[in-house]
């Protein structure tokens, strides 16, 4: 499992992020504090508080292309 800070300030972010990470077969949760939800639910996500960092958490190893893909939603 791999875990990465992602930002997503604005809604079309957050429709742009849904579409790709939805792209790939393995699960995909994203954290905010204490809550955790899938990644691929765009309901879900509006849920959290988007004001803040969320963290990706990867729940697969081989998952360059992933990152690759999401390196407008990541946080160095």
């Amino acid at each position: 499992m791999k875990s990465v800070k992602i930002t997503l300030a604005m809604a079309e972010n957050v429709k742009q992020f849904v579409n790709t990470v939805s792209k790939y077969p393995y699960d995909l949760d994203l954290r905010s504090g204490r809550f955790l939800i899938d990644a691929k639910s765009l309901l879900g996500i509006f849920s959290l508080d988007l004001s803040k960092p969320l963290v990706l958490e990867i729940h697969n190893d081989n998952c360059d292309e992933l990152l690759n893909d999401l390196k407008p939603f990541i946080i160095k």
